[in-house]
Parts: C-alpha cells; sequence; structure tokens
C-alpha cells in the first residue's frame, strides 16, 4: 500500500458526513411532517409487495446514570430510574399512533434498542416494552434482535434476562481500555469486567457480541490504542464497531470538557485506524469497511462476501434495505423513499403526543436524483466499488454522461492512488477505504455549499 503522505492528510482532513443515510439528516426539513409520515405509513399498508418485507423497528431510551464527555446521542442524564415508567407510556401512544396508519401484525425481522442506555430500564420495564412491541408485531423466528450495553449497568444475572425476552445479539461500549483515557473521558469500567460479562453473554447463548471502540479520544495514542486492540483481539467478540471521535463542541455541550490539547491530530488518527485494521486481521477479523469488522462466520461477513451488505442509522447491516419504525424522542425513521425524525426535546416529544400527534418534527422525500445518489454512496461505503452497467439498469441512466462531473473530481482521487477508474466501475482501494467518506462526498449534490460541512466531523 502506498505511503499516506502528510500532504494527503492536510487536504482529507476536512468535515464530512458518515453516510447512514442519504441525504443526510441535516438535509431534513420542517416542511416534512406529520401528514407526509402518515402518507408514507398508508402507502407502505396498501402496497402489497412493501407490506410484505420485513420492518426494522429502534426505540430510542434516552437516559443515562452518568455522562461521557465524548457523548453526541441524545441523552438524558438522571438518576431518577421512576423517569422511565412515564416515557415508556408515551412510547405505547406513539406505537398506537402509528399502527392506526401501518395496520398491526406487520412482519419484524430486526430490532435495535439504542439510547442512552437501554439497561437503564429495569428488568420488569424492559418485559413490559417487549411485550407491547411482540403484541403489534409478527417477530420473524430467525430475526437480529440487539441491545446496547454499558457494562457498568449490568450484572450476568440481567444479561439472562435479556436473552429471555428474545434478544440475541449484545453491544458492549468499551471505547477504549486505557486507564487515562476513561478518566478522561469520565467512563471508567476496568477490562476485567468487560471480560466477565462477554465470557457470560456466550454462556448465556446469545448469537453475537460487539464491542464499540472509539479512537481520537483525549490522552489516546497509536501506543496506548495498540495495548486496546490486543486485548480486543483476545477478548474476541463477533463484531467489532471502531468509530473516530467526532469532536463537535459547538453542538455538544459535553464535549467542551474535553481539551483540545489533548486530542490527538489527524496523522495520529490515521495511524490509530491503520494499526487496528492490521491487527484485527491479524487476529482472523474480515474488514468490512470504514468502522466496522466481523469474524468469517459472522453473518455480517458473509453478507460482505456476497454483496448483501448494507448501511442504515445503526452503522453496517446484513438487513436489506428495509423500512424502519423509529420510536422515542429524536428518533430517525425510514418510511418509503422518505426520512423522518422525531422531536428532539423531551417535552415537545410529549406534548405532540398529548394532542393525539405523531411527534415527527422534520423529514426529507427523496427525489430520483437523491435515491440514485443514495444507491452509489452506498455501493461506495458498504462494497468498496460501483458497477456503472447494474446502476444504469436499476435507474435508466447512462452513468458516464449523468456523473461526467463527479468522474472528473474522481480522477485526482485515482492519482492520488485512493480510487481505481475504469470505463465500467469505480474501486476503492486499500489505501482508499481510509479517505472512504471523501469519496463518497463527491456524489453528494448537497455539499457543494462549502458552509455546508461545519455541520459534520472530521472524516480523518
Amino acid at each position: 500500500m502506498p505511503t499516506i503522505t502528510p500532504e494527503l492528510i492536510r487536504r482529507f482532513d476536512v468535515s464530512g458526513p458518515r453516510y447512514t443515510s442519504y441525504p443526510t439528516a441535516d438535509r431534513f426539513v420542517e416542511a416534512f411532517g406529520e401528514a407526509d409520515y402518515r402518507d408514507a405509513l398508508a402507502h407502505r399498508r396498501l402496497g402489497s409487495s412493501l407490506a410484505a418485507q420485513p420492518l426494522s423497528l429502534y426505540v430510542h431510551l434516552p437516559f443515562c446514570e452518568s455522562l461521557c464527555y465524548y457523548c453526541a446521542c441524545n441523552k438524558i442524564i438522571t438518576k431518577h430510574h421512576e423517569r422511565a415508567a412515564p416515557y415508556l407510556g408515551y412510547i405505547e401512544r406513539e406505537l398506537g399512533l402509528h399502527l392506526r396508519h401501518l395496520g398491526e401484525g406487520q412482519p419484524v425481522s430486526q430490532l435495535h434498542f439504542g439510547g442512552g442506555t437501554p439497561t437503564f430500564l429495569s428488568d420488569a420495564e424492559l418485559e413490559g416494552l417487549m411485550a407491547m412491541l411482540r403484541g403489534r408485531f409478527a417477530f420473524a423466528p430467525k430475526g437480529e434482535y440487539s441491545i446496547e450495553i454499558d457494562p457498568r449497568t449490568i450484572s450476568a444475572e440481567r444479561l439472562a434476562v435479556i436473552r429471555g425476552l428474545g434478544f440475541n445479539r449484545l453491544s458492549f461500549g468499551v471505547q477504549d481500555f486505557d486507564p487515562e483515557v476513561q478518566k478522561a473521558v469520565h467512563r471508567v469500567q476496568p477490562a476485567e469486567q468487560v471480560f466477565a460479562l462477554v465470557a457470560a453473554a456466550r454462556r448465556i447463548g446469545f448469537d453475537s457480541v460487539n464491542v464499540d471502540l472509539i479512537y481520537g479520544l483525549p490522552k489516546q495514542t497509536p501506543e496506548s490504542f495498540d495495548r486496546t486492540l490486543a486485548q480486543v483481539a483476545e477478548l474476541r467478540p463477533d463484531r467489532i464497531a471502531l468509530y473516530g471521535y467526532a469532536h463537535l463542541p459547538e453542538r455538544f455541550k459535553s464535549q467542551r470538557r474535553i481539551h483540545t490539547s489533548d486530542l490527538p491530530q489527524a496523522g495520529g488518527k490515521i495511524a490509530m485506524l491503520a494499526r487496528s485494521i492490521a491487527a484485527f486481521e491479524r487476529a482472523g477479523y474480515v474488514y468490512i469497511g470504514m468502522d466496522h469488522f466481523a469474524l468469517p462466520g459472522d453473518s455480517l461477513a458473509v453478507a460482505k462476501r456476497q454483496g448483501r451488505l448494507h448501511r442504515n442509522f445503526q452503522g453496517y447491516s446484513t438487513q436489506p434495505d428495509c423500512d424502519l419504525i423509529a420510536l422515542g424522542v429524536s428518533a430517525i425513521g425510514k418510511v418509503g423513499a422518505s426520512y423522518s425524525q422525531n422531536a428532539k426535546d423531551l417535552l415537545q416529544y410529549q406534548d405532540m403526543l398529548d394532542h393525539g400527534h405523531l411527534p415527527i418534527v422534520r423529514g426529507v422525500a427523496l427525489s430520483r436524483d437523491d435515491v440514485l445518489r443514495r444507491a452509489v454512496i452506498n455501493a461506495l461505503m458498504c462494497q468498496g466499488s460501483v458497477q456503472f452497467e447494474s446502476v444504469e439498469a436499476a435507474h435508466l441512466i447512462d452513468f458516464r454522461s449523468y456523473f461526467a462531473p463527479e468522474l472528473a473530481r474522481l480522477r485526482a482521487m485515482h492519482d492520488d492512488g485512493l480510487v481505481r477508474l475504469s470505463a465500467s466501475a469505480i474501486e476503492v482501494t486499500a489505501m482508499g477505504w481510509f479517505f472512504v467518506r471523501g469519496v463518497a462526498m463527491v456524489f453528494d449534490k448537497y455539499l457543494q455549499a462549502r458552509e455546508s460541512r461545519a455541520q459534520f466531523s472530521k472524516i480523518l
């Protein structure tokens, strides 16, 4: 692999989206509201082929007992666990409003509880929430049902309860095992605690265990992160999500507690990513792309080999490009050719439901061009290649003519060794994977306005 030069790092040390959707959430508009979302739900219900396709469900549970300084999620910091019960009542109201337009008994093949800290809820509350969902949807026997776990808030006994509720996948938030880094981000959790919980999860019979890591945190160095990589390789989770820290203190108040001087520079972050890829590949993991690794037998690695990989708001996914029903404050959903987002403020979310309204405050209806560009960006992010013929057949265009300006801009990336351009395809090189967000940005028509980039994290 060619050397990543300081000049290349300088040129690509820019802000850009992670492309968990296209158009990205900053393009959502308030002109898209509840009526538009109801229409999308009704269209799914009336379209027999759409209604037969399994849904994905996401439930946002925002409560956390303590603040992690790096966190950019919509969360509510509180030790008052009694706040969960009224919130779950609003989730039930929101679900009821959905089902008026969607109909009951829709098939579901994927469920994810995120947050916040989902295990902030008691066992009885988790059981009630799962019973609510199972009573209104038809869950597939071999679906993927996952929940995010803060190791500081869970025990082996609670893991057994969660497995009994039907969850078959766990995602442990680790971020870094280094004590100095943990202290700097206000999230201290001994490695021994995580090792014990993962061992318990395997005994209990979970199908898959994921570990989340973050590189680019304060006090991290490539050498210190090497130690965390070695520990994770020893832990041997089925999947690893490795995210680059997005430092946006002007948007996220908690990040103002992180001193910019403690953060590694772009060159250090590139080194951490490169060493992570090398370490995990030596340990037998498949590099799925950008921020995910999986053991060869994991369904994510299988989907990568078979060209069935997709990307959604939870990152890489084995599920097809299915509709996503999102419940809870700030949750983002996708139905048909539209995205929608609930109110980010808890009081506004509750007030809208109190008045009988779905809490949709913004969204976007995709144009034909949006759908086309989404397909190209998804192919780059998931498969690392775009075959012109397949795009042309699906969208009835001439690729080289339609994307002539974009192909011209890619020529410089070709010369840098980031992509290979041919008469029939675009392929991301091994070095190009470090910059794949930058490659995808070439096809994002909304980034032509320079000022819009300030809303995103650095791509390196």
